[in-house]
């Protein structure tokens, strides 16, 4: 790299001198010089040829001198580095200076020698700050990418480490959430464009701030649906406590959203809610020109297939066994086993509840009847069908009693 020097005195034979000693290092294309005799020309050469890496100027000159010129370039956007040159023995204008800002001085008559060691030094200084600018602006760019994936927290973690880390394809266990709103595409085909945009826009947003609140991470937002990842790409050992608590602030968030918009006219769709936990296969799949941080795998699969689960249920959240053994104190009701599409095992399934309804008399007369159904208990379609006439709008109850009545084996359920 040649370092440009921008030499600012009004001494006559000053370039002719700086030329002479320099003549190598010229040669060689370690440096160039420019100069400029007042402070005043010295900016108006700066704003020509913003370049000049570095500035060796004398105090005393006419229409601006050295103090002025240095405190202008202080106040510059890009500052640059500055060696002031002063009379031997000048204390008050060298402190005066330096407290401005000046990055080295130098005592008239010029020791080249000197000169030639201050301005080797201060170059080191100036490409020392140009590759911490370089990385601080690598750093800027990595964040603002990763910032529409992950919360604040972890892309500010993954632009300091780099963004190459963590995101190749791998294994790993990751509690996962899928997200589906009902009806959208008829509202897709009725609604104007106009009002469209800003209700989807509006409904993103604010389930991503939802998804950040929690630190999670989106992996991907096609249409209406949202894909959430914990777990991923940053180590979070209460993972699946997470995306239960997120799980819940996403209901609520959606709940007040949609009645915003009734209120607007528009008949906005509830959002179900889906949520397992397992292996899945989880990076960068955008290949070398994208960037696409995502998970596949049959762990991804059944949250999606539980988020389709809720219609047939009557619910707006379905969590699995697995979140819910890997969650901890977990508050909710059994819904089943449910024997998903494209399966042949049945998986046990939730429906979480927030604390208030959890312990509410309703719920301990759910749980205990589901027991009985489980069981086989004769007792159970007396107490099922007491929950029904007690709570009609139960869906859960319903569809258990009518698979009961009608010979259905037990509390497992076969869902296409």
């Amino acid at each position: 790299m040649t370092a440009t020097i921008l030499f600012v005195d009004d001494e006559p034979d000053l370039e002719a001198l700086v030329l002479q000693k320099f003549r190598r290092q010229i040669r060689d294309g370690a440096v160039a010089f420019m100069f400029a005799r007042d402070g005043l020309e010295a900016l108006e050469s700066i704003e020509q040829h913003p370049h000049v890496d570095m500035v060796v100027s004398d105090i005393n000159m006419p229409r601006m001198d050295g103090l002025s010129l240095l405190q202008k370039l202080q106040e510059a956007e890009d500052k640059k580095s500055t060696i002031i040159v002063s009379a031997y023995g000048d204390m008050s204008n060298i402190r005066t200076a330096m407290n401005r800002g000046a990055f080295d001085f130098l005592t008239k008559p010029i020791d080249f020698s000197d000169l030639e060691m201050t301005i080797d030094k201060t170059i080191r200084h100036v490409e020392m700050m140009r590759e911490a600018r370089r990385r601080q602006l690598e750093a800027e760019r990595a964040h603002a990418s990763l910032s529409r994936y992950f919360s604040p927290q972890i892309a500010l973690r993954l632009a300091a480490v780099g963004d190459s880390n963590g995101m190749e394809v791998h294994w790993r266990e990751v509690a996962t959430i899928f997200t589906d709103i009902t009806g959208f595409t008829s509202l897709v085909e009725t609604a104007p464009p106009e009002v469209l945009g800003a209700l989807l826009n509006e409904y993103v947003g604010g389930m991503t701030d939802v998804v950040f609140a929690h630190e999670g991470t989106v992996a991907k937002i096609i249409g209406d649906a949202i894909q959430i990842l914990f777990n991923a790409p940053g180590d979070q050992p209460d993972y699946a406590a997470r995306a239960v608590a997120c799980a819940h602030d996403l209901d609520v968030w959606a709940q007040a959203f949609r009645e915003r918009w009734k209120e607007k006219g528009v008949n906005f769709g509830a959002t179900r809610v889906g949520v397992h936990a397992g292996p899945a296969l989880v990076g960068n799949f955008g290949g070398s020109r994208f960037f696409d941080y995502t998970a596949y795998g049959d762990t991804i699969n059944t949250a999606a297939r539980l988020e389709a689960a809720n219609k047939f249920l009557g619910t707006r959240i379905c969590v699995s066994a697995a979140v819910v053994d890997a969650a901890g104190k977990f508050r909710g009701r059994p819904v089943g086993d449910l024997v998903l599409r494209g399966r042949s095992e049945p998986l046990r399934a939730y429906e979480p509840l927030p604390e208030a309804a959890f312990e509410a008399p309703k719920t301990r007369q759910y749980t205990d009847a589901f027991a009985k159904l489980e069981a086989g208990d004769a007792a159970a379609m007396p107490a099922f069908a007491a929950l029904v006439g007690l709570h009609a709008d139960d869906a859960l109850a319903g569809f258990h009693l009518k698979r009961l009545l009608n010979g259905g084996k037990g509390v497992r359920m076969q869902l296409e």
